[in-house]
């Protein structure tokens, strides 16, 4: 019997799950986006294309009705409205996001309407899950104990292809890039919860060593205290998740931060076009938009590690125009603004790849006493002529949760993310076997 599946979104992720999925015969996709024509040139002829908007409740309520199951590939904001429609007409949902408190309050709903909300699967988070809750129930089931937890992701350019300031390439919007950098973290250390402000994010970064031929830094992601008890760790004294860049981005974001570049206020400069310095000068209060003035203005409102350090990030900053007469493309607020010009600046280039690392390290006590530490890492490039690491490691993960579902080998209802060896298993075998996507595993 066929199946329907619709899709909502058409961002680089979701071509991976639309080709596996429409390789099946017994499931029929359709792609949904507000712009046909976007929806139209992802599918190609693999798959239907509609236009969809999912603010409009009754057209949304309408097309949701005509399918088996919702993928949901458009920002987080949106799944609640998509969730509340897949209650109504009885069909599951897949999301490759974070369980928010505005799905968590629906899911008595969820559950009375019997229905399966599976979220949390793709990279990070996804495959991080399942690879993390595997050595955790394996530890568990020999009596042991995990006494720290650390996790890393990291979706970078290849090493040869980091030919920027940054050592960084946009692949998605830019802006969700850098607002993540303006967050406050909070992380388990030593049996003590550290709590970091947003502005000190940065100096927080520290080298992470994985192996020898990666120059990687890791500074904490948000909040990872709630994952001793999501992992059932609650012997746990350092429990951390965060994220991997490579060596000197940190100290390059924090000038932008301290210099105002990461403001989302409006200013007038801002909102016509102009010249760089004039509006560089303006944001930091500099004496005049001259190289000389707005250098000595930035020294004031920021440290540098070290001479090199600052050679290196002024070079940055002279490197992507905001120092000199290039036009800026107005956004309306600082941040929108250099956005526009990252994004000009730094997307990849036909021919280059992209570079996922991820990395657990479990803190192991065994039961006799003794200790060890484990190791689950990934290290996976894209391919320049077909998918980007990072769409392969969310799209297929997402594809495959979907298909299990569909042919009943996920048959569990109510909200869900992979976070039981029931859930999990399945999928990372599909994953390994089919797709040759897995971590390696080690006792170090």
């Amino acid at each position: 019997m066929v199946q329907k599946v619709l899709l909502l979104g058409s961002g680089f992720v979701a071509k991976p799950t639309v080709d596996i999925l429409s390789q099946d015969p017994n499931i029929e996709v359709t792609v949904a986006c507000r712009t046909l024509s976007k929806a139209k040139e992802l599918v190609g002829d693999k798959a239907q294309a509609i236009s969809l908007d999912v603010n409009d409740t009754e057209a949304l309520d309408g097309a949701v009705a005509k399918f088996d199951l919702v993928i949901s590939l458009i920002p987080y904001t949106y799944h609640v409205n998509v969730v509340k429609s897949a209650i109504k007409n009885k069909k599951h949902v897949v999301t490759t996001s974070y369980i928010n408190p505005q799905l968590k309050a629906l899911e008595k709903e969820i559950e009375d309407a019997g229905i399966t909300v599976m979220n949390e699967i793709g990279l990070d988070p996804g495959v991080d899950h399942l690879y993390a809750v595997k050595t955790i129930e394996d530890v568990h089931k020999e009596g042991g104990k995990i006494k720290s937890f650390l996790s890393y992701c990291g979706g970078l350019p290849a090493p040869e292809n980091s030919d920027n300031p940054l050592g960084y390439k946009f692949s998605w919007s830019s802006r969700g890039v850098l607002l993540a950098l303006r967050n406050a973290a909070k992380y388990w250390q030593d049996g003590q919860i550290v709590d970091v402000k947003s502005e000190d994010l940065m100096a927080t970064a520290k080298p992470y060593f994985i192996y020898p031929g990666f120059a990687l830094v890791c500074y904490p992601n948000r909040d990872s205290t709630t994952y001793k008890q999501l992992y059932n760790i609650p012997e746990a004294e350092t429990v951390i998740r965060g994220t991997l860049r490579f060596q000197g981005f940190p100290e390059f974001i924090k000038v932008l931060v301290d210099t105002g570049f990461l403001k989302d206020d409006e200013m007038e400069i801002f909102t016509k076009p102009g010249p760089w310095n004039e509006a560089t000068a303006k944001l930091i209060g500099a004496k005049s938009s001259s190289v000389e003035d707005i250098i000595a203005k930035i020294k004031t409102l920021t440290k540098f590690k070290s001479p090199e350090d600052e050679e290196r990030i002024l070079d940055g900053f002279k490197w992507l125009g905001l120092l000199s007469d290039k036009q800026l493309t107005p956004k309306g607020n600082p941040l929108d603004t250099l956005c526009a010009t990252l994004e000009q600046l730094m997307q990849y280039e036909p021919g280059e790849r992209d570079l996922v690392v991820l990395q657990h390290k479990f803190g192991i006590e065994n039961k006799d006493g003794t200790t060890e530490t484990r190791t689950s890492t990934l290290v996976d490039y894209g391919d320049p002529n077909g998918y980007s690491s990072m769409a392969k490691l969310v799209g297929v993960p997402c594809a495959v949760a979907t298909k299990q579902i569909l042919n009943g080998t996920l048959n569990k209802k109510g909200l869900l993310a992979p976070m039981s060896s029931e859930i999990n298993d399945p999928i990372m075998k599909e994953l390994k076997d089919d797709y040759g996507i897995y971590l390696v595993e080690k006792t170090l």
